[in-house]
């Protein structure tokens, strides 16, 4: 969909699908561009305050590649690329560790992809580097790790458990074997119960399950099931995921096959959307089993350990990216390798990733540059969207201006009774929360949708 057949207001992209984008970060990974000339990281980095860092390390590798996943990532790689590929994450250590001077980083987290994919001396081997390179005293540090259920064992489990990891998030996506077909990824429950079993045994203070909804033949009987399923293991976290359809993946492939004429949700939304329906049913079910929901995706268990860190799928900035595809965000500039679904460009990116020398990793050469009002625009978006909401007194102190004066749109959520006020507190309301993969694009600047539209990513 052209910009400019966009939806304009925020009543009339509501009329569509709740589900248009997800606005994980601020700008999408789809408006970034070669930069006009490399940025040097040493000034970069002196200018963002380094007391509380989020260092991410993104392996980009799986066993498989499911249906869904549209995420920088690809499966089966060869032995080799992937012990060049950790061997190469330390000389960018180093370079990083050289640019960034004095730091101190308040949370580590190693993402994809699937880093359990990794031997268990491959990770021992990053978490040191984390440790001895970067200065991350993982002992202490908020740590996390995502995995699938095929690569739990319990080798890989003792290595990032004695290195200080807390939290696994395991993607588990639905306990349905029919659901887990349709979603082109095979997974078999014994599997699942296996993995959970070896992570509680090791100990982690800090259990993640992932499931999705809106999956073809899922129902909110199904959907609870999952749910139920999930809970016996009383995990301290759940993420709940809508299943979106998007080119290049495994899912869009079959649908274009099939005779679809646009994977956009807005044009999609007329064939029905029954996420909705599922997203509340599954909302509901587990406020009352007590947990706690702190964004549309994400809830928290009562016997969760207490949050000493920035949360773990932190976006804000003073973000550290490591790896082909991981992102790295400062105030004035967000960069990262090139981005690819289709394996053939992921490999490529990778290549190039491992043919950098310690010069290139000191300088961001692909990026956005965030000026003034698209600052102000992060700031909103990410605080609106998430637990406790847009602090406008937080905001007023640090851009020395009123968020409604710089954003008047906001102005329509009052309108659409989308928020609540608590005290300088803007917070989405129930609706509200069931809209935010609308609110998020709508908030979006005209710069960022034409960009992410001429890459053909839906805003």
């Amino acid at each position: 969909m052209n910009p400019a057949e966009q939806p304009g207001t925020l009543a009339q992209r509501m009329r569509h699908t709740p589900y248009q984008a997800y606005s994980y970060s601020y700008p999408h990974k789809a408006a970034y561009r070669a930069l006009p000339q490399a940025a040097p990281l040493a000034p970069l980095w002196a200018q963002q305050d380094r007391s509380a860092l989020f260092a991410y390390i993104h392996i980009p590798f799986c066993e498989m590649r499911c249906g869904f996943c549209n995420l920088f990532a690809m499966a089966r790689p060869s032995a080799d690329m992937v012990e060049r590929y950790v061997r190469q994450v330390l000389v960018q250590m180093r370079a990083l560790a050289g640019a960034l001077g004095e730091r101190r980083f308040a949370r580590f987290a190693l993402g994809g992809g699937t880093p359990t994919y990794l031997s268990p001396a491959q990770l021992d081997t990053l978490l040191c580097g984390a440790r001895d390179i970067l200065g991350i005293d993982l002992q202490t540090t908020p740590a996390g790790i995502e995995a699938s259920p095929e690569t739990i064992t319990a080798e890989r489990l003792t290595v990032c458990r004695a290195h200080g990891i807390d939290r696994v998030s395991l993607g588990i996506q639905s306990f349905a074997s029919g659901e887990m077909r349709a979603l082109a990824r095979p997974q078999q429950n014994a599997t699942v119960h296996h993995a959970i079993g070896l992570i509680r045994a090791a100990g982690f203070p800090t259990l993640n399950l992932d499931l999705i909804y809106g999956i073809a033949g899922q129902t909110v009987a199904s959907l609870l099931a999952s749910i139920d399923s999930a809970l016996t293991f009383a995990p301290e976290e759940i993420y709940l995921y809508p299943l979106y359809v998007r080119e290049q993946t495994g899912l869009g492939k079959v649908a274009r096959r099939q005779g679809a004429q646009s994977l956009n949700p807005i044009m999609l939304a007329q064939d029905g959307d029954s996420r909705l329906v599922l997203y509340a049913a599954a909302r509901d079910h587990l406020r009352a089993q007590g947990y706690e929901q702190v964004s549309m995706r994400m809830f928290r268990a009562p016997h969760a350990p207490e949050q000493n860190g920035p949360s773990y799928c932190c976006q804000n900035d003073g973000m550290l990216g490591l790896g082909a595809g991981a992102r790295s965000y400062t105030s004035r500039l967000h960069y990262s390798s090139e981005y690819a679904v289709a394996r053939t460009d992921t490999i490529n990116i990778i290549d190039n990733y491992l043919a950098l020398d310690a010069a290139r990793f000191a300088q961001a050469e692909h990026g956005y540059q965030l000026d003034d009002e698209e600052q102000r625009r992060r700031y909103v978006i990410q605080s609106l969207l998430t637990e406790p909401g847009l602090d406008r007194d937080a905001y007023a102190a640090r851009f020395g201006s009123r968020c409604e004066a710089d954003l008047p749109q906001l102005a329509e959520l009052h309108a659409l009774e989308l928020v609540q006020e608590d005290g300088p507190l803007l917070r989405l309301n129930d609706r509200g929360y069931s809209y935010a993969d609308t609110i998020g694009p709508w908030l979006a600047s005209d710069t960022v949708r034409a960009l992410m539209a001429e890459g053909g990513q839906a805003c």
